[in-house]
């Protein structure tokens, strides 16, 4: 999403941009005000400069991604996507899903109850899907989507190329997608890989790092027949084996029946339940024991949730969000115009240059201009990486526009010169003007300390 400046919220509270406006964001905080299609105090959670670590399956085993998983993945990054107040608003999947992970602190008022949930029959994004009931879901992980089925929150769906159609078309009004672009995102997510978990030896039991008796204990504990209902266990719906998971629907006390949740990776799923009503794993198993009259101790309480956090660990589950984090993933995303100009596929093109260009264009805003009165010095730097990321963003549009025209010899030859240029000379100037950009978490937090502020005071005037 595009970073918004100071001058730009400026221009926004003194009536310079026409009210509706989306001024998207890729370091979001609540918004107010006509600032944005989307309802004011919705947060995207999008400040942070540490993302969910990305794993692809086809990297680990010692590969690269493919080019439908860089398709994928690029589609899954465009707001073209989906459609209505999502598009207006620079929405893309990965707003929700952030680099496939879930997004635990997305809150959009009238759709959202609290942080992480997300009622996606709600009017907002498409009121022809609205049942008017505020029944918000819980946003999940997609990590290792592909052992997971069925999909959705109440496993109603048994396919994910008919779940992806589904939330494009019809939970966020977008356009139907070409069979090529729905492929392309079903094998980008079933790429996606969970964390590597070191306390997990075969068939999911514990081992390697795990050795704790508590750790031993609550895996006794999990696996041990429920009092009052001895065919059911934790371990009976959770199973280790099979990732966590029986590939099953039920109902726990939820109000309804829905599918098993996996475990793998859930330290960083949370809010939990299917609507994201529980923080903590202590309040699940709160809601177990009363539900199913388990009789634990305090002791045995402590032990499954020991063994809960153990299971759900992951490996380096967070990444920094730097300048050479961002050059690598637009230029992923424009590796597809390596075969997309040869094969004279305009569909694709179109998608990349309007997605690349508008990574670039976030990106020039990370450099703050000379308006921007929380940034002092640098200036030479900061004006130097500006101009050279706004020169990419015409060189990539001139490449759609050759494209459109049938020029693809030459655009062939415009994309060689855009490899060239962010090979070595632009991440160059930008790591040169790093010290004054949104990377440099000083300069960051001062940044969306002062666009708080500013907000805050215009909200005042407004009341």
């Amino acid at each position: 999403m595009r970073r918004r400046t100071i001058t730009a919220i400026i221009f926004v509270l003194l009536g310079l941009i026409p009210a509706g406006l989306s001024l998207r964001s890729g370091n979001a905080f609540p918004l107010s005000g006509d600032q944005t299609v989307l309802p004011p105090g919705t947060d995207l959670n999008e400040e942070t400069l540490d993302k969910p670590r990305e794993v692809f399956r086809s990297e680990s085993l010692g590969g690269a991604k493919s080019y439908m998983v860089t398709l994928g993945d690029l589609a899954f990054n465009s707001n073209l996507i989906l459609g209505g107040a999502a598009r207006r608003a620079g929405m893309s999947c990965s707003t929700c899903h952030v680099n496939g992970a879930g997004n635990g602190k997305l809150y959009v008022p009238s759709m959202s109850t609290r942080p992480g949930n997300f009622d996606i029959t709600g009017p907002l994004f498409n009121p022809k899907a609205h049942n008017r009931v505020r029944d918000p879901v819980r946003i999940p992980s997609l990590r290792g989507a592909r052992y997971l089925a069925p999909y959705g929150n109440d496993g109603r769906i048994a396919s994910l190329r008919e779940f992806v159609r589904n939330v494009i078309v019809n939970e966020f009004a977008g356009p139907e997608p070409s069979p090529a672009i729905l492929d392309a995102m079903v094998a980008y997510i079933e790429d996606i890989e969970f964390l590597p978990n070191l306390n997990l030896a075969a068939a999911g039991r514990l081992g390697g790092r795990a050795n704790d008796d508590a750790q031993r204990r609550g895996e006794a504990l999990f696996f041990k027949p429920f009092p009052r209902n001895p065919e059911l266990s934790c371990a009976g719906c959770h199973i280790p084996s099979s990732w966590f998971v029986d590939n099953r629907r039920h109902n726990v006390g939820s109000g309804g029946v829905f599918k098993t949740p996996t475990l793998m990776n859930a330290n960083f799923n949370a809010p939990y339940f299917h609507d994201g009503r529980f923080d903590t794993y202590d309040q699940v198993i709160d809601h177990f024991d009363r539900t199913f009259e388990l009789g634990l101790s305090s002791q045995d309480h402590a032990d499954l949730a020991v063994y809960l956090r153990t299971i759900g660990e992951g490996l380096q589950p967070y990444e920094s969000d730097g300048i050479g984090a961002a050059i690598n993933e637009v230029n992923d995303f424009a590796r597809v115009l390596s075969a997309a100009i040869p094969d004279h596929d305009n569909d694709v093109i179109a998608l990349a240059v309007h997605t690349v260009g508008g990574k670039l264009r976030d990106l020039v805003e990370q450099f703050p201009g000379v308006k921007d009165t929380t940034v002092e010095g640098g200036i030479v730097e900061r004006l130097a990486a500006r101009r050279e990321l706004k020169n990419l963003v015409l060189l990539v549009r001139r490449i759609g526009v050759l494209a459109v025209d049938g020029h693809y010899d030459e655009a062939a030859a415009e994309y060689l010169n855009y490899r060239k240029l962010t090979f070595r000379e632009v991440p160059f100037l930008l790591q040169q003007a790093q010290p004054w950009s949104l990377f440099n978490p000083v300069i960051h937090d001062a940044h969306f300390a002062a666009l708080r502020q500013l907000l805050q005071s215009a909200q005042k005037l407004q009341h």
